[in-house]
């Protein structure tokens, strides 16, 4: 396997760990209108967050250095092509980092709605934004011979388009819905537990959709046919479905949501493993598209930076680890009298 190869795969890894990581914490703030009903309700969802929210944007970052460094031809195309995109995506998680300093400077309830609204617009629009991209991504993007894309905002917007930012949403706020179940108690745990099993026909029908929409809109499924073995990959998230209803019933949040990130990752994976070896399909003439091959850095840039990688990631992960062992446990109203909470 070269390297050019290799660093893809990791490239799609890495977008699938961002996904699972930051999902539940963007699922969790497009809940917070529909779920928490008292002040600290509300709370325990800005604490249910905020001691991840920030680590798990670290992907994000890091995904984003990776597509740079490994593929800047790319990188270049993407930044430019989808620059109102991803203006907006920044926009609003900028607006959701704010709200969690500014909440609680004022002891207004309008203050604080004003807040909660933001972070739920920081929420859903990210999900939205995140699962409209990767759609496009999988359907292939207008760029022209000279790597130029021929299209605005609004040539994002198309069907195929807002099915995959629909499915982001609902993979996103199932995730968040298990992830409150974990950091919560009482009533609010049991109305998690609910929201979950309300979103999970839908999610799951959904997927279906979207895969049929996907074998008429996409050609995912050509790497598929010609290497069979790849359908593996289904798997992961068809076993995750199963598995995160069957968890849910039985009320073992843990595992649920464990089985909730298959669903993520795994559906993540497919899509990139579909695209292989393009990172960004042309939808005008394949031959037109940014593969490996035409946007890979140097074979030495891609050594070095799997030596790095091979250092730091690990570093990274302990780190992860760490933070989700200290604030396993569900946030109590004694947390919230801490100066330190939200």
């Amino acid at each position: 396997m070269d390297l050019g190869t290799i660093w893809f795969i990791l490239w799609g890894v890495l977008w699938a760990v961002y996904f699972i990581l930051d999902g539940f914490d963007l699922g969790l703030g497009t809940l917070l209108p529909f779920l928490a009903k008292t002040e600290d309700e509300k709370r325990i969802f800005y604490n249910a967050m905020g001691p991840f929210w920030d680590g798990n944007e670290v992907w994000l970052i890091t995904a984003g250095g990776v597509t740079f460094a490994a593929f800047p031809t790319t990188y270049a195309v993407m930044f430019s092509g989808l620059y109102s995109a991803l203006m907006l995506l920044l926009f609003s998680l900028i607006i959701r980092g704010v709200c969690f300093e500014f909440r609680s400077k004022v002891e207004s309830p309008g203050w604080k709605k004003l807040w909660d609204t933001c972070l739920f617009i920081g929420s859903f629009a990210p999900a939205l934004l995140l699962g409209v991209a990767f759609a496009n991504i999988f359907k292939g993007i207008p760029i022209d011979q000279d790597h130029i894309f021929q299209g605005t905002l609004f040539t994002l917007l198309n069907p195929y388009g807002l099915a995959g930012g629909i499915l982001f949403v609902l993979l996103f706020a199932h995730h968040g819905a298990l992830w409150l179940a974990i950091k919560s108690e009482g009533g609010l745990r049991e109305r998690a537990f609910a929201m979950a099993g309300k979103i999970w026909p839908i999610m799951a029908g959904w997927i279906v959709l979207f895969l049929v929409f996907s074998m008429f809109a996409t050609n995912l499924f050509s790497n598929y046919l010609r290497w069979p073995l790849l359908l593996a990959i289904l798997l992961i998230p068809v076993g995750g479905l199963v598995l995160t209803k069957v968890y849910a019933a039985k009320a073992r949040a843990w595992a649920a949501w464990g089985a909730s990130a298959a669903v993520i990752g795994g559906t993540a994976l497919f899509g990139v493993m579909g695209i292989f070896p393009a990172l960004l399909p042309s939808s005008l003439n394949p031959a037109f598209s940014m593969t490996i091959e035409n946007s890979a850095s140097s074979p030495l840039t891609l050594s070095i930076m799997l030596g790095v990688a091979l250092v730091f990631v690990p570093v990274v992960i302990a780190y992860q680890i760490w933070n989700f062992r200290t604030f396993r446990h569900p946030v109590t109203k004694d947390d919230l009298d801490y100066e330190e909470a939200y």
